[in-house]
């Protein structure tokens, strides 16, 4: 993919960018290995100042950093704008937070004295996708700079001016040259900046085949990471739920972000005595959607970032279909206007068992199963290789403690959508990936965990 800002609304490219030089990556790496030792040194005072700076940065240029996520990669304008504000409380959280859960931990052992201490790693890559361009990168940046290490951040090819606007955001708000570095590169040149002694970890958001390739290539260095992978995130509504409130949000569980979110609601798993109902209200949710320009305001559904993301999704459709599902809406691309648009989906009577069920949606496109109760419906949602987020709703106690303690996931909402918070680790387990983001258990992923005993 060639590194460069196509508006997928319209499919015209804007600006194009040339790939650095293995000459050009060096001076990178050179840069990221000298911050480093200076950067350690300062304290959680002075990173925290920065941060806070760069979350100040954040919320006063929200409106112009949305236009740049939208132009790239077609979200609404709306959502984009929330993305930016989410980033600044990503900032302020891990500002305020940091030294504390990097203070020394003291154990009472044998020895005069002995504690756990907590210090950087390095040089940490970052590897993230295109559909939060600046969330994904944000909720990585964040924890890893508070603990002193610096990053290098090889965005997706589609949004290198969300990368550099990164970039300088941190430059900005104080951070030192080489603490944050943008890399335009392409896939290809990853394995060789994992096999450079300075960079000690990394970290991957987005694809399975992208985050086995990562991951093959820091393991042959013994080098640490942290992926988070697909998800086929399953929607659970059970007999006793509060079906008004369900369908609301199922539907904006599942057009999230265009419906291009590793933790969109995918499958819609329904007991069978209300499923006519849901089916029904889900439905007419879908065809009130507004699909437009993602620049308005008042536009629910955009592009799909890429033509390749719209062709994908159809074949998947169409492979539905010729499994037995059944199209009640939607099912191809819209064809009445440039761009990649592909119009709202509900596919029902796709075969559990089918290869098709198994795989990952990502557009806007929601399958509808029906089962006669919560066993079924568990055992269904267990039934994909994917366990990133999962949502249930039911107001039975009982169920709440079964689909909390038996759903295969990172993470399990009850009567809510699945979302990302600061406050709280995020994470997949099974082939959508390993470690976590977020939280205090974010912030320990890229620290060296040190026993330190004194006698």
């Amino acid at each position: 993919m060639a590194i460069a800002t196509i508006n997928p609304a319209t499919g015209e490219t804007l600006k194009t960018f040339e790939a650095l030089n293995d000459t050009e990556i060096a001076a990178k790496l050179d840069l990221a290995g000298q911050a480093f030792e200076h950067y350690r040194k300062t304290s959680f005072q002075e990173r925290s100042q920065w941060l806070q700076k760069a979350a100040d940065i954040l919320e006063q240029e929200k409106a112009e950093f949305a236009q740049v996520m939208t132009l790239e990669m077609g979200k609404p304008l709306k959502a984009a704008i929330a993305e930016a504000e989410k980033c600044a409380l990503v900032c302020r959280y891990y500002a305020e937070h940091a030294a504390s859960f990097l203070a020394d931990v003291s154990v009472e052992t044998d020895a005069s004295q002995s504690f756990v201490r907590y210090q950087p790693l390095g040089v940490i890559l970052a590897v993230m996708p295109w559909n939060f361009p600046f969330w994904q990168v944000f909720r990585f940046a964040a924890p890893a700079l508070m603990a002193g290490n610096v990053g290098l951040l090889k965005h997706a090819s589609n949004v290198p001016q969300c990368a550099l606007a990164i970039e300088d955001i941190f430059l900005r708000a104080g951070f030192p040259q080489g603490a944050f570095q943008t890399l335009l590169i392409g896939a290809a040149q990853v394995a060789d900046i994992m096999t450079d002694d300075r960079v000690k970890a990394a970290t991957l958001t987005g694809s399975e085949p992208a985050g086995i390739s990562l991951a093959v290539a820091a393991a042959k260095q013994i080098k640490k990471t942290v992926l988070e992978l697909g998800g086929s995130d399953p929607f659970i509504v059970l007999e006793s739920a509060d079906l008004t409130a369900a369908v609301v949000t199922a539907t904006t569980a599942r057009m999230l972000n265009n419906g291009q979110s590793c933790i969109a609601a995918k499958r819609f798993i329904v007991a069978e005595a209300i499923a006519d109902k849901f089916e029904k209200l889900l439905l007419d949710k879908f065809l009130a959607l507004k699909v437009g320009d993602p620049m308005q305001l008042d536009t629910d559904l955009g592009p799909l970032a890429t033509p390749g993301i719209l062709q994908d999704l159809d074949q998947q459709v169409q492979a539905a279909v010729k499994s037995g599902g059944k199209v009640l809406t939607g099912g191809q691309a819209i064809a009445d206007r440039p761009g990649n648009y592909y119009a709202p989906t509900i596919i029902t009577d796709i075969p559990q068992d089918s290869a098709i069920a198994q795989e990952e949606f990502f557009g806007p496109v929601a399958l509808l199963f029906r089962v006669p109760d919560i066993d079924a419906a568990i055992k269904l949602a267990n039934s994909v290789p994917f366990g990133l987020g999962a949502s249930a709703w039911t107001t039975n106690e009982q169920e709440c403690d079964r689909l909390v303690e038996e759903i295969e996931a990172g993470a399990v909402f009850i009567n809510g959508m699945v979302k990302s918070d600061p406050r709280l680790p995020f994470g997949g387990i099974k082939r959508s990936g390993y470690g976590r983001e977020l939280s205090i258990q974010g912030i320990h992923e890229f620290v060296n965990v040190k026993t330190v005993w004194v006698k």
